[in-house]
């Protein structure tokens, strides 16, 4: 069982406990059905393989049929996915299941929507790390679905230098240089930093990417200028979707966005039984 099943089981067990006393008094064991889920309301799909896992799951012989792929937008009251089995099984999983399609989809929709508002810019629209325990690849894959792109998965496969580490050694240039000497030259250097006066320090000592934390438009095309292509540009901090045009218009090669997945807005979706 890899980490996501791991995941899908505890959640599982964490909704169903020793029981669903409500379907097993209610429902008899044999009795079978199909089932639809749609969305109230437009939005981007994410969240089919973790969906079907559910069900896999609690019982294999549901059969799960996703009518849409992730990525794709789907209307109001479209039926999204179609679910044959044993009743007990369907709403023994329903609210596991919708739970994730719902959380990854709005993740979807609004990295969409963000997306949509970048066009013809010249930069791209990625994710942080500020995602919720244990959902990380879920969340980043979501973000993918809505077309952005993921920044570092961890702290294992990036260097990312912040405010802290600046000072706790005294400097941007410090900083940037203990990098370049501690580790490996596959991993590209990134370095925030707050002001303009310590753009050419991060440069000079090396930096592949500047980070430009909480810049105004107007200093992020200045912080554009002074850098003049010598290294790549990522404008983070307060982006949202009235502001992220204005910022992607700077001439910046990236917009970096927490609330992708710290703010996205669950989706309505529901799932109801076919009837006769």
């Amino acid at each position: 069982m890899d980490r996501t099943d791991l995941l899908l089981w505890l959640a599982i067990q964490e909704d169903i406990g020793h029981g669903d006393v409500t379907t097993e008094a209610v429902i008899d064991p044999g009795v079978v059905g199909q089932a639809f889920v749609f969305g109230r309301e437009s939005f981007v799909l994410s969240g089919s393989r973790p969906f079907h896992k559910v069900f896999n799951l609690i019982d294999p012989g549901v059969e799960v049929t996703s009518l849409f792929r992730d990525g794709e937008r789907i209307e109001a009251n479209s039926h999204a996915f179609r679910l044959q089995g044993r009743i007990q099984s369907l709403l023994k999983g329903e609210r596991t299941a919708l739970n994730l399609v719902q959380r990854l989809s709005g993740i979807a929709t609004l990295t969409r929507r963000m997306v949509d508002a970048m066009a013809g810019a010249s930069c791209r629209l990625l994710d942080t790390r500020k995602t919720t325990p244990l959902w990380r690849a879920l969340e980043k894959e979501a973000v993918r679905h809505g077309g952005g792109a993921n920044h570092r998965f961890g702290l294992y496969d990036g260097v990312l230098i912040k405010d802290n580490h600046i000072a706790a050694v005294g400097g941007v240039r410090e900083a940037v240089q203990r990098a370049r000497q501690g580790v490996s030259h596959t991993l590209k250097v990134e370095v925030e930093v707050e002001m303009l006066q310590d753009l050419e320090a991060a440069i000079e000592a090396g930096a592949d990417v500047i980070l430009l934390d909480n810049f105004s438009p107007e200093d992020m095309k200045a912080a554009v200028a002074l850098t003049a292509g010598r290294c790549l540009l990522e404008a983070s901090g307060g982006v949202t979707l009235d502001r992220i045009r204005a910022i992607a218009e700077t001439g910046v090669d990236f917009v970096s966005c927490g609330a992708l997945t710290h703010s996205a807005r669950a989706i309505d979706i529901s799932m109801e039984f076919a009837t006769e």
